[in-house]
């Protein structure tokens, strides 16, 4: 495993809870980081739950905590997803780190060689995708992979530029991934 993401800093750790707005506020509270973005029912052009068509709507919030940034994610429907796969009676928990790479399908392929299978695979806009790999067994969590497409470097940069100088004012916002 150490192959896999050796040379790749974490980009953010995600948490999975019942109500991204409860954590959300209860982090800032115990940490001090923020302020978070909300986007609620984020939509999916494509969504591949072990390579069969799913549903998968869910929510996330996004913040800054030092330098990563965190990410809290509640699943608004039932059904099977990577999601469930940890957490399949409504816990919540650690779920993945992220990783920014540069070909995500090359990085796919290598995770899958190495006994990592894809988990999700879902794009937010038709080529603007993301990877959720299985490394459960090896590491109790999912390692998610994305490439540094403008709309992600744009909200990394959103994020941690409010950041600067938070002081706790307007812990939530809200914005749309589209």
């Amino acid at each position: 495993m150490t192959g896999l993401i050796e040379g790749k800093p974490i980009r953010q750790i995600a948490y999975f809870v019942p109500d991204v707005v409860a954590a959300a506020k209860a982090h800032v509270r115990t940490f001090g980081s923020g302020p978070f973005y909300v986007a609620e029912h984020i939509p999916l052009s494509l969504s591949l739950y072990r390579g069969q068509p799913v549903e998968l709507d869910h929510t996330s919030a996004y913040g800054q905590w030092g330098e990563v940034m965190v990410e809290f994610v509640q699943q608004n429907n039932a059904g099977p997803s990577v999601f469930h796969d940890i957490y399949p009676d409504g816990g919540q928990g650690m779920h993945h780190v992220a990783l920014i790479v540069d070909d995500m399908k090359a990085e796919m392929a290598r995770f899958e060689a190495a006994g990592h299978a894809v988990g999700l695979y879902a794009e937010v806009s038709p080529g603007v995708g993301f990877a959720m790999m299985d490394c459960v067994a090896e590491l109790g969590h999912y390692v998610e992979l994305y490439e540094p497409t403008p709309q992600l470097l744009g909200v990394y940069d959103l994020v941690r530029k409010s950041a600067e100088g938070f002081d706790g004012t307007e812990p939530i916002r809200y914005f749309s991934i589209s």
